[in-house]
């Protein structure tokens, strides 16, 4: 990694620990995938760390590219867009993608987990006025994700709402399937 992008994490981190000091905001850390500029509410974002190598676990859903041991807490790292079908930047190796650790709600708690997505791109306030409803998608997995469109001044920027799910879609549990005979 290049000491720009060390910096440009650096400065990143510290807009959100700013951030979560002040939860009456509508913040959102950027990212992009595939040239897309999609947002998540930055105070699920716990770190941005770089690539870094993972433990791959045999039979995982195609999305989850492995785990990682995040100082005593084992977290999968998911590819992001994998899940939304888009490709990674073709001039990008996996070493230069981003990992953003997160902590998302579940049934039994709080669960941390890593996106990989293409690189990270600003912080941005929304006010309610600026977050439009998402749009009528058709009934994919990927739309139950989809929170709203935040607009700025020259562009709309897509607003997920990350669940636990992303883990377990795929295709993969329907060969996992023992067949009875």
């Amino acid at each position: 990694m290049n000491k720009e992008t060390e910096n440009d994490m650096d400065k990143i981190n510290n807009e959100l620990s700013e951030a979560q000091a002040d939860e009456q905001s509508d913040q959102y850390l950027t990212f992009f995938m595939a040239g897309e500029e999609f947002g998540v509410d930055i105070l699920a974002v716990q770190e941005i760390r770089g690539w870094e190598p993972i433990t791959a676990i045999p039979n995982s859903p195609s999305q989850v590219l492995g785990f990682t041991n995040l100082r005593g807490t084992v977290a999968p790292i998911i590819d992001l867009r994998h899940c939304f079908g888009v490709e990674s930047a073709s001039n990008e190796s996996e070493s230069d993608s981003v990992v953003i650790i997160m902590s998302v709600m579940t049934e039994k708690g709080e669960k941390i987990m890593g996106i990989v997505v293409d690189a990270v791109s600003d912080v941005y306030n929304f006010s309610k006025s600026n977050i439009q409803p998402s749009p009528e998608l058709s009934q994919t997995k990927q739309a139950q994700y989809v929170k709203g469109l935040g607009s700025t001044k020259d562009k709309m920027v897509i607003l997920l709402e990350l669940t636990e799910q992303l883990i377990a879609e795929s295709d993969v549990f329907a060969d996992r399937q023992l067949s009875v005979g």
